[in-house]
């Protein structure tokens, strides 16, 4: 089977900045990532971490290594490398994701991921009409969550920055 092709974007109600900060910090995205679990933190660009997966009877329980290989803080684009093998040692993954962040006129930010995932083994046989629509839902389970923890955090920000002082105009 060849790669699973996810090309998706979703809104956040919180500036660039914050949902960059965010978004580089397998840290904090780890949480967001159905079945994901941060390992080792090798350095400021390579971790260590595992997810599982589960797809009716059939549970793959990956672990691998994540790697930043480009970030360009200016342009707030990134791309991400990740290799894993199934703890029983049948099955791969290999991800490349490449994401960039966009201001809208109304506010906000936009983010845009497009990812390619190579995978074998027993997952293949699932064929492409459950994998891909598989991913679309995964992806947009995590984009929820990325989405309701930054706008969390930044209604916490928001709520606790000081007041301006009297005859100041915001």
């Amino acid at each position: 089977m060849g790669a699973i092709a996810i090309d998706e974007r979703f809104r956040v109600d919180a500036p660039p900045a914050a949902v960059w900060d965010f978004l580089v910090d397998p840290r904090r995205v780890v949480g967001c990532v159905p079945g994901g679990e941060l390992g080792a933190i090798l350095d400021d660009r390579t971790f260590d971490g595992a997810v599982r997966v589960e797809v009716g009877p059939l549970v793959l329980a990956y672990r691998g290594r994540v790697q930043l290989v480009d970030v360009d803080a200016g342009a707030r684009r990134v791309t991400i490398v990740g290799r894993a093998r199934e703890r029983d040692g049948g099955d791969s993954a290999r991800l490349t994701l490449e994401s960039w962040l966009t201001a809208p006129p109304q506010g906000g930010t936009e983010v845009t991921a497009r990812a390619r995932v190579d995978v074998a083994g027993r997952i293949v046989e699932l064929g492409r009409g459950v994998l891909e629509p598989l991913a679309h839902l995964v992806f947009q389970e995590f984009a929820a969550s990325v989405r309701a923890e930054i706008e969390a955090a930044e209604a916490r920000r928001r709520a606790g920055a000081p007041a301006l002082p009297p005859g100041r105009a915001a």
